[in-house]
């Protein structure tokens, strides 16, 4: 039985296993960045690090705005439709980041400063990821849709072991910003290396690949900025009212979980490109079929995150990083284990499903309301709770969304059949 199961989903097996190698190669790096600045920096420059790394990484969403969803889309549906728009992309696509992030750079420079003040000196050190994220994003989205998920582990795992080797030394040496400088090296060798390793393109402008990648990632891209605004702007809140410990302990918190979030988000992007198909032939009540076992899984996979989380986090914690067992971790361990149990739900779904089948627009509608009312609620609730409350208002409009999202996707596809 075990044979046959595997027999079926041999492609999506091994193309599952690939991608988990190709992730640790990349958030692998990241994350042992991370950790060696909890264990090596004090608690306050540890919750720095934190707050400038959540302003860069607000900077480069704006530098993707989904182009590297897009990319992934539109590369699985014109390698079965037109071999010649796929060549186009990686060009066409590259013009488009770069000029959103010359745009996000030059406004970085004429006005972070001025907001962000003593920590402005940090953010410069992190500025050239404004352009290397997104572009290294792109290129994951090409070999995503090629399904080339081989070949794109053995580089990021090669890349990744080969970075691991200034990492600690800039930390221990430089502190700080020897962390910060960790992370746009990594990328930059990660750029140079995914470049390498496609050159089936060619330099030639396309007007409809752009504008249709354009229109997608636009879609997609308001729904990521909607997405940030109910998920992470918590840090930018935090950080902007002072609360710089409890910074370090949420977003200690959110890394860990984080590691267990990347198993559900690498089986969306493995099954993604196979939704991208059915869809695309027409297949609906096959997609309607997935998304309800899909739910099912991903409600039994939440509920043991839930309760194994609630008994082993704090052991964890108090293990490895003892100073930050402390009573603001007491506070807010509850709150974020439920907003993690719903990323671990939700995660596949989303990408794999609603996103590969072009539903990204009503994601975009429903993010943006719930981030601009996550805002206002953080700010509400901050000024009763104190700063859990901004953890309070993530959790809450976490689960109004989810519910909203799935309810709408259903009632679509169930519109499609008939």
């Amino acid at each position: 039985m075990l044979q046959q199961t595997y027999s079926n989903h041999k492609e999506t097996i091994n193309n599952f296993l690939w991608r988990s190698l190709q992730i640790f190669g990349k958030q692998g790096v990241t994350f042992i960045i991370f950790i060696l600045s909890a264990k090596l920096l004090t608690p306050y420059e540890f919750g720095i690090y934190n707050y400038v790394l959540a302003i860069i990484f607000f900077l480069i969403m704006f530098g993707d705005f989904g182009i590297s969803t897009a990319t992934s889309k539109y590369v699985a549906e014109y390698n079965v439709t037109n071999k010649e728009k796929l060549k186009s992309i990686l060009f066409n696509s590259g013009i488009i980041i770069l000029g959103l992030t010359i745009i996000i750079t030059i406004i970085t420079l004429i006005f972070g400063e001025l907001y962000l003040q003593d920590k402005y000196i940090y953010v410069l050190y992190l500025l050239p990821l404004v352009f290397l994220a997104p572009m290294t994003s792109l290129y994951d989205g090409i070999y995503r849709g090629l399904k080339k998920f081989k070949q794109l582990a053995i580089m990021s795992l090669v890349i990744g072991i080969l970075s691991l080797s200034f990492v600690y030394i800039l930390i221990k040496q430089y502190g700080l910003i020897g962390a910060l400088i960790s992370q746009s090296l990594f990328y930059i060798l990660l750029l140079i290396g995914l470049a390498l390793g496609y050159k089936e393109f060619h330099f030639r402008l396309n007007k409809e690949v752009m504008r249709e990648v354009g229109y997608y990632s636009f879609a997609f891209g308001i729904a990521t900025v909607g997405y940030y605004l109910f998920s992470r702007v918590a840090i930018l809140i935090l950080g902007h009212y002072s609360y710089i410990n409890e910074i370090a302990t949420y977003e200690l918190l959110n890394k860990i979980f984080l590691i267990l979030l990347v198993f559900p988000t690498i089986l969306g992007n493995v099954v993604s490109t196979n939704f991208t198909e059915f869809f695309a032939k027409g297949e609906y009540k096959k997609v309607l079929s997935k998304f309800k076992t899909y739910i099912l899984i991903s409600l039994l996979a939440t509920i043991v995150f839930g309760i194994l989380s609630y008994f082993l986090m704090p052991i964890i914690i108090k293990l490895f990083f003892i100073e930050y067992y402390n009573s603001i971790l007491s506070t807010i361990l509850v709150p974020v284990i439920l907003i993690y149990a719903i990323q671990i739900y939700c995660a596949t779904i989303n990408s794999g499903i609603i996103v590969a089948t072009g539903y990204a627009k009503v994601m975009s509608y429903l993010n943006g309301f719930l981030g601009i009312s996550n805002i206002i609620l953080s700010l509400i609730l901050l000024n009763y709770l104190g700063y859990v409350g901004v953890i309070y208002s993530v959790l809450i409009l976490n689960i109004i969304g989810v519910f909203i999202l799935h309810w709408i996707y259903y009632t679509q596809i169930k519109k499609l059949i008939r």
